[in-house]
């Protein structure tokens, strides 16, 4: 397997690996042997959508920065204090607005209410703690009969993700949840 290094004009070095074949055709059209051939100037359009892309996954990496990784919650309600009373009062029944509440209780308690979560969220949460609730079904929650114990980031809009936090009347729901004390 042959190997070749070179530095286009805008300063991007390439390696090339390849048979010998491959590795001289390459560095026939990139050297400046053959004239019909692009040259790497012409060619820079496409190294620059790279580095485009490159910022823009950057860029979106920063925004997810305040986010933890989502199994950091599931590790949380199954390590907690109260994780013996989650167990029983939420993992063990099957009341869906209970169930579809816990991450954002989780997130309130421990990680100091620091960012909300979208319905895909709460279904992927809920799915690693092996309680399944669709993401349809966690958005239809979240937006009608929780809708009393959670505070939104916006207007939902079809299309457009909500971020979810669990509001004062939530958490007080929540911990008489918890307690055994909920009448909901």
């Amino acid at each position: 397997m042959a190997k070749a290094s070179l530095k286009l004009p805008n300063g991007t070095t390439i390696t090339l690996e390849g048979s010998p074949e491959e590795v001289k055709h390459l560095l026939g059209l990139y050297g400046g042997g053959d004239e019909r051939a692009p040259r790497p100037a012409e060619r820079s359009s496409g190294s620059q959508r790279l580095k485009t892309r490159a910022s823009s996954a950057r860029s979106s990496k920063d925004q997810n920065e305040g986010k933890p990784d989502l199994n950091k919650i599931v590790t949380l309600a199954k390590d907690c204090d109260e994780a013996e009373a989650i167990e029983k009062q939420i993992l063990d029944r099957t009341a869906q607005v209970d169930r579809t509440l816990l991450p954002l209780y989780i997130v309130h308690e421990y990680l100091d209410n620091a960012f909300g979560f979208t319905s895909g969220d709460v279904a992927k949460i809920t799915t690693d703690l092996g309680i399944p609730i669709s993401q349809p079904a966690a958005s239809r929650t979240l937006s009608g009969i929780a809708s009393r114990y959670v505070i939104g980031d916006k207007v939902k809009i079809k299309g457009q993700p909500v971020h979810y936090k669990l509001s004062r009347r939530g958490v007080k729901y929540m911990k008489d949840v918890l307690t055994g004390k909920a009448d909901d």
